[in-house]
């Protein structure tokens, strides 16, 4: 009896631990490919970045090198620039240094990529690169060759020893000390030299775009908690007891306020105050919302009656975007006939019963001013003969808005069709010339409509 069982589960057996043996194997040979695609992977993505870092370098230099009249290889030179730091940026996100300090260098790559983006847009044979831009390329080519030296120095490092990426992910991971990691250590050097570099003159129009919003950019008085408590429950129609106030970033030049107003319990809204000013950032209701029961006509007559009556005054729809349930209409400030598109507020609207349930105005509240608007050098006939002779017209009116270089600019919005699509066209009310264009929705042109 024994003999015969053992004859059959043997082979069975056998099977069983020769199957397991094999899936094994096959799974190590599955992991170690995996190991060896992401390996290579990051090694592409480090000589590329090294490889980029030093081309930038030299670009530099050569966009220095030619006479200082020379507008079209300045443009030229300057448009290679933001492509290989835009290079270097998309390697560095490559590679696996999320919880490496490497923040100074991505930071340094992105300022380089919008000063030379910001520069080669203009009209340079009307705009010429000023001394300050050439004495700010001139430190952008010293201090990119020391970035390029430290990495060449990390690469030789690399191949001589075959260092694997793998055991920085590993070592960053682990969380172990990474004093024993020579491209750890080599990214953390490069990273010291730039945060130590002394301040450089990007110029305003760079400058603004890493220019964080803080309390100074808002006018009144500083307010309490007991201030932002009146508001919010002037707000909400609630009992001030029922509303409970935070102060985030105490001290700081970021400093706001957060009421969170508990009125039954499935009732729980937030706000969200400036200190200076005491005027709402944000709005939040976040309740569950019902099958969809009004349209957008319904959506932008709430939405504007919600506006008016929390003085949000003279306020133009632009846009309508649906999701979740929820319909979120996009306005801008109408100052004098002019669209301010620097003023814009978000309102949300529940779709089942037509409650306002969200409001986002940080652009408004930091952007809002008394603007002296320049008047129209062009005539609207004049400024539409930079369109498309195809492009079919259907409103147009003066708008402000921020071009590429981050200025202010008064110009003439055309909305019309063309090749069978919705478009917002931007002509410069001053040059002629095309700002901005966009495409939009059915659902924006319905929202736009007066």
């Amino acid at each position: 009896m024994y003999r015969r069982l053992s004859s059959i589960l043997f082979p069975i057996m056998t099977i069983l631990f020769l199957g397991s043996i094999y899936w094994g194997y096959q799974e190590h040979q599955e992991k170690n490919s995996i190991l060896i695609k992401a390996e290579n992977q990051y090694q592409r993505a480090f000589h590329n970045l090294t490889y980029h870092v030093e081309q930038l370098h030299q670009q530099l230099g050569n966009t220095l090198a030619v006479n200082s009249t020379s507008q079209a290889y300045h443009r030229k030179g300057l448009v290679n620039v933001w492509r290989l730091t835009s290079e270097a940026q998309n390697e560095i996100s490559q590679l696996p240094l999320t919880l490496l300090p490497f923040n100074e260098a991505e930071d340094f790559l992105s300022h380089i990529a919008n000063f030379a983006y910001k520069t080669a847009v203009r009209d340079l044979s009307k705009q010429p690169l000023t001394p300050d831009e050439f004495a700010t390329m001139k430190t952008l080519y010293k201090k990119s060759e020391e970035i390029s030296k430290d990495l060449l120095g990390v690469q030789n490092n690399v191949l001589a020893n075959s260092l694997r990426w793998m055991d920085v992910e590993v070592a960053i991971a682990s969380e172990k000390s990474n004093n024993d990691n020579a491209i750890i250590d080599g990214f953390k050097t490069v990273d010291k030299k730039v945060s130590e570099y002394p301040e450089i003159n990007w110029g305003p129009s760079v400058s603004s775009m890493y220019q964080k919003r803080s309390i100074k950019m808002l006018g009144g008085k500083f307010v309490n908690a007991e201030d932002v408590k009146k508001e919010a429950a002037k707000f909400t129609g609630e009992n001030a007891g029922a509303i409970r106030v935070t102060e985030n970033g105490k001290g700081t030049e970021f400093a706001s306020y957060t009421a969170t107003v508990e009125s039954g319990k499935d009732r729980k809204l937030q706000l969200d105050y400036t200190q200076k000013g005491g005027q709402l950032i944000s709005f939040m209701n976040p309740r569950e919302i019902g099958e969809k029961q009004i349209g957008l006509n319904k959506v932008k007559s709430n939405a504007e009656s919600f506006l008016e009556k929390h003085g949000f005054k003279g306020m133009n729809a632009i846009s309508y975007d649906m999701f979740d349930r929820a319909g979120t209409l996009t306005f801008v400030h109408n100052q004098g006939g002019v669209l301010i598109y620097p003023e814009k507020l978000t309102v949300k609207v529940a779709l089942d019963n037509g409650e306002i349930v969200g409001l986002q105005a940080a652009d408004y509240v930091y952007e809002q001013h008394e603007r002296k608007l320049p008047k129209p050098v062009l005539t609207k006939a004049q400024a539409s003969k930079a369109l498309n002779p195809e492009m079919k017209v259907r409103s147009e009116q003066l708008a402000l808005i921020d071009n590429e270089l981050g200025e202010e600019v008064l110009c003439y919005e055309y909305t019309g069709q063309i090749n069978g699509s919705l478009y917002r066209v931007y002509i410069n009310s001053e040059t002629g010339i095309e700002e901005s264009i966009e495409e939009m929705t059915r659902n924006d042109t319905k929202a736009a409509d007066k």
